[in-house]
C-alpha cells in the first residue's frame, strides 16, 4: 500500500444512480456536482464483478481487517431490484469467504419496501437504514415525490414493516436530515414512536459559499433534542450525541463528522469510478473524483490519491483556528466537506463551527447518566421464541449480550483477586477501548479459564500470565503498546483470538510487546526485539496465528491451541496439521450449503451464537458434538465423514448453546433429572409430550409447553 495511507474499511456502492423521490435538499442531485446525469442508471454486471473482486483483493492485502463494511447506496438502491441486490450480497460473501467477515448494509428511502423485499434483506443479512425527517410536516417539507406530493405515509409504512418482529434483524435505524424550521420536539417524538434501533441526525451538507443560518441555530435544535433524548432515558443510540460523549471521554468518534480519525471510506459509482465520500459533491463539480476505476485500478492505488491523503493528516492538517480550539480533539474540525470555501479550499473550520462548539459545551455541562449495570431481559415473546427452539433476532441478541456481561463479571472478579500490572492493564484498556476489549473477551474459552481461576484451579502465576495475554491481544487491536514478561518456565503463550506462541525449553527471559498493531518478541536477557512472524524460525519458537473457518453463512475460530479448550465431554485433539485443517475448511464449506437449504430456520441462531469450534477426538463416521457450559459460543466437534452430518451436528450444538444460555438466565428445573429431560426434548431427542412436569420450574413448564407446540 502507498506510504502514509490506511486500508479502506467502508465501501459505498452506488448500485443505482437515480431516485424515485425529488428531495430538494439532496446533495447528489441538487448541489454542485451533477455527474449523476452522465452515469448509467444501474451498476453493470462487469462493474459489480470488478468491485467485488477488488474488495476481496483489498481485504487479502490487509489481514489487519477482520471485517469490511459495504453499503448499498444510490440514488435509491431498491430501484436496482431485490434480485440484483441479493445477487450482489451473495457475490460479496462468496468473494470474502475465508478472507474476512462482511458487514453489509443499505440506505434507502423505503418507498419500495414490501414483505418480499424485507424477507430478502433478512435472508441476505443486509442491515438497512431508512431516511425519515420526523413527523409528517417535517418530512414532507423536503422529501417529496416528483409530482410534489409528500412521502411520509409510505415511508412510515416501510419503517413499521421493517421494524416488525419478522424483519427487525435487518433494521439498522433511521436517518434524519435536520431542518431548523422543523420543531425539534415534534421530530424527535415522531422518530422515537417508531422504536428505531438507532437514529442518525445529519447536519445538512453545505459550505462557506452557501452557509447555513447564522447564530448557532442548528446547535439550539440539537441541544433541544439531546435534552429530550436524555430525559426519555436514552431509549436508542444517537450517533452524533454518542460521538460527542465518546470524544469527551477520550474515545474514538462513531462518525466521520467528528473526531480526528483518518477516513476509511471509499465510494464506487455505477460506472465503476472510484471516488471519495459523496458528500464532497456539495462543494464543487468533480470534487469527489480520483481518476481511478475498478476495472483498471486497485483500492490500494486509489488510497494514494491526494484527496484521501489530505483528509488523513490529523490535527496538523486542520486550519489554524481549529488547531487553537479547546474542543478540536472532539470536533476534529467537523466534516471535511463542510470546511470548503471556493477561495481557499478546505483550510477553514467547519461551516457549523459555532454550532459544534455550542453542542459540545452543552453536552459537557449536562449531567450524564452513570453507566448502569447491564440488564438483560427477555420479553415473553423472546422467551417463547427461544423456548420453542429457534429464537428471533432480538432474543438472540439478548442472550449474546447477557453472556458477554457474565464473562465481564467473571474477568472483573479475577482481576480483583489477582491485582498487578496485568490486571490494571486489562482494566485500563477496557475503559479506553471498550469495543476492542469486548472483542477479545468474546473468546469463549476465557469463560472456562475465569471459572477455574476463581475456583483456585489455576496457579497464581498462570492467572497473571493469562490476564497479560488478554491485555496484549487487546493492545494489538488498538494499535497501543503493552509489554508482557513471561516466566522463564512458561512453555507457551496464547493470545485469545490472535495466536499461540510455543517456546523452546530453557528459553530464559522472554518479553512479548504489542507495538503499532504488531507482536514483537525479545528472547533472552539481551535479545533484540523482532516481529514474531519474522523471528519464529531463527529463535526456535513456534508461532501459529489463530485459524478461522469462514463460509458464506458464518465465520468462526477454529480453536485448536487454547490451553482451556478442554471443558468438553471428549478430549480435544492436538493442534491440527495443515492437511487436517484443509479437511475442516472443505467440510465446513460443504456443510454451509446443507445449513442454508435444510436448516434455514436455525441459521439466525448459528450466525448469532457460534463463535468457535474445537476439534475433538472421536470415532465413527457420524462424528459428535458437545458444549462447555462455561465457554458460551464454542462447540467441540469430532469431525464426521460427510457434510450433511456436520451440518446436523452444528445445528444440534447450537441448540445446546441456546439451552445452556437459557439455563444461565432462568431456573428451568429443580432436579438434574428434570433438567436433562427438558434438555433432551429441546435437542429433539424425545417427543415434547414425554417431558414430565415434576421438577420443572414455571419457566421450565413454559418451555415444555412451547416444545409441545
Amino acid at each position: 500500500m502507498t506510504a502514509g495511507t490506511r486500508a479502506f474499511r467502508q465501501f459505498v456502492l452506488k448500485v443505482h444512480s437515480r431516485c424515485d423521490l425529488a428531495c430538494d435538499h439532496c446533495y447528489v442531485y441538487e448541489h454542485a456536482d451533477q455527474s449523476w446525469r452522465h452515469r448509467p442508471r444501474v451498476m453493470p454486471d462487469e462493474v459489480v464483478s470488478a468491485v467485488v473482486s477488488r474488495i476481496a483483493e483489498h481485504a487479502r492485502a490487509h489481514p489487519e481487517l477482520p471485517c469490511v463494511h459495504v453499503i448499498l447506496h444510490g440514488g435509491e438502491p431498491l430501484l436496482a431490484g431485490p434480485e440484483r441486490l441479493a445477487d450482489i450480497a451473495r457475490r460479496l460473501r462468496g468473494a470474502l469467504d475465508g478472507v474476512c467477515e462482511l458487514d453489509l448494509g443499505m440506505q434507502t428511502n423505503g418507498l419500495r419496501l414490501d414483505e418480499a423485499v424485507c424477507r430478502m434483506l433478512v435472508e441476505e443479512r443486509i442491515s438497512t437504514g431508512i431516511s425519515l425527517d420526523g413527523d409528517r410536516d417535517s418530512n414532507d417539507r423536503h422529501r417529496k415525490r416528483p409530482n410534489g406530493t409528500g412521502s411520509y405515509d409510505a415511508v412510515v409504512r416501510a419503517v413499521r414493516l421493517l421494524g416488525s418482529p419478522a424483519h427487525r434483524s435487518a433494521f439498522a435505524g433511521l436517518l434524519c436530515t435536520i431542518d431548523v424550521a422543523n420543531d425539534p420536539r415534534a421530530v424527535y417524538d415522531a422518530l422515537a414512536a417508531l422504536d428505531p434501533p438507532r437514529i442518525d441526525f445529519l447536519l445538512p451538507h453545505t459550505t462557506w459559499d452557501r452557509p447555513p443560518p447564522p447564530g448557532a441555530a442548528h446547535a439550539r435544535w440539537l441541544t433541544t433534542v439531546y435534552d429530550r433524548w436524555s430525559a426519555d432515558g436514552r431509549p436508542f443510540p444517537v450517533r452524533l450525541f454518542d460521538s460527542v460523549e465518546a470524544g469527551l471521554d477520550a474515545q474514538e468518534s462513531f462518525t466521520e463528522a467528528l473526531g480526528l480519525g483518518s477516513p476509511d471510506l471509499v465510494v464506487v459509482e455505477t460506472d465503476g469510478e472510484i471516488e471519495q465520500a459523496d458528500w464532497l459533491k456539495t462543494t464543487k463539480h468533480g470534487a469527489p473524483r480520483t481518476g481511478f476505476h475498478v476495472l483498471h485500478h486497485t483500492f490500494d492505488e486509489a488510497a494514494g490519491h491526494p484527496g484521501f491523503l489530505a483528509q488523513s493528516g490529523g490535527l496538523e492538517a486542520l486550519s489554524r483556528q481549529c488547531r487553537d480550539c479547546s474542543v478540536v480533539r472532539i470536533c476534529g474540525g467537523g466534516l471535511y466537506g463542510h470546511r470548503y470555501r471556493s477561495d481557499n479550499g478546505f483550510d477553514n473550520p467547519s461551516v457549523y463551527c459555532a454550532d459544534l462548539f455550542q453542542l459540545i459545551g452543552h453536552v459537557r455541562r449536562s449531567v450524564r447518566p452513570k453507566p448502569a449495570a447491564p440488564s438483560h431481559t427477555l420479553t415473553v415473546h423472546g422467551f417463547d421464541s427461544l423456548a420453542a427452539g429457534d429464537g428471533d433476532g432480538e432474543a438472540l441478541r439478548v442472550v449474546v449480550d447477557a453472556e458477554a456481561s457474565r464473562r465481564r463479571i467473571l474477568l472483573a472478579a479475577v482481576c480483583a483477586r489477582c491485582p498487578g500490572p496485568e490486571a490494571s492493564a486489562v482494566t485500563r484498556l477496557d475503559q479506553q477501548h471498550p469495543a476492542e476489549t469486548a472483542a477479545v473477551l468474546g473468546h469463549p474459552h476465557l469463560g472456562t479459564w475465569a471459572v477455574r481461576a476463581l475456583d483456585g484451579q489455576v496457579p497464581h502465576d498462570a492467572v497473571r500470565q493469562r490476564l497479560g495475554e488478554v491485555a496484549l491481544a487487546t493492545a494489538l487491536r488498538t494499535g497501543g503498546r503493552f509489554r508482557l514478561n513471561l516466566s522463564e518456565s512458561a512453555p507457551h503463550a496464547h493470545l485469545p483470538g490472535t495466536g499461540r506462541l510455543t517456546l523452546p525449553p530453557s528459553h530464559g527471559p522472554v518479553a512479548l510487546v504489542a507495538h503499532d498493531e504488531e507482536l514483537v518478541i525479545a528472547l533472552g536477557p539481551s535479545g533484540r526485539p523482532r516481529p514474531v512472524r519474522e523471528a519464529a524460525a531463527d529463535l526456535g519458537i513456534g508461532w501459529q496465528p489463530v485459524r478461522r473457518v469462514t463460509t458464506g453463512e458464518f465465520s468462526l475460530l477454529l480453536e485448536d491451541g487454547d490451553p482451556y479448550r478442554d471443558g468438553f465431554a471428549t478430549e480435544p485433539l492436538p493442534q491440527l496439521t495443515e492437511p487436517q485443517y484443509a479437511d475442516w475448511i472443505r467440510l465446513f464449506a460443504e456443510a454451509a450449503t446443507h445449513l442454508r437449504t435444510r436448516y434455514a430456520h436455525r441459521m439466525p441462531g448459528v450466525r448469532a451464537l457460534l463463535a468457535a469450534c474445537t476439534p475433538l477426538h472421536g470415532a465413527g463416521n457420524q462424528g459428535g458434538v458437545s458444549t462447555d457450559p462455561h465457554a458460551f459460543g464454542a462447540l467441540g466437534l469430532a469431525l464426521p465423514d460427510t457434510a450433511s452430518a456436520l451440518a446436523a451436528l452444528i445445528v444440534e450444538g447450537v441448540q445446546q448453546v441456546k439451552f445452556n444460555a437459557l439455563a444461565d438466565l432462568f431456573d428451568l428445573a429443580d432436579t438434574d433429572v428434570a433438567r436433562e429431560s427438558l434438555r433432551s426434548a429441546y435437542l429433539g431427542r424425545r417427543q415434547g409430550r414425554e417431558i414430565p412436569h415434576d421438577g420443572l420450574t414455571s419457566h421450565g413448564r413454559r418451555m415444555a409447553a412451547r416444545l409441545r407446540g
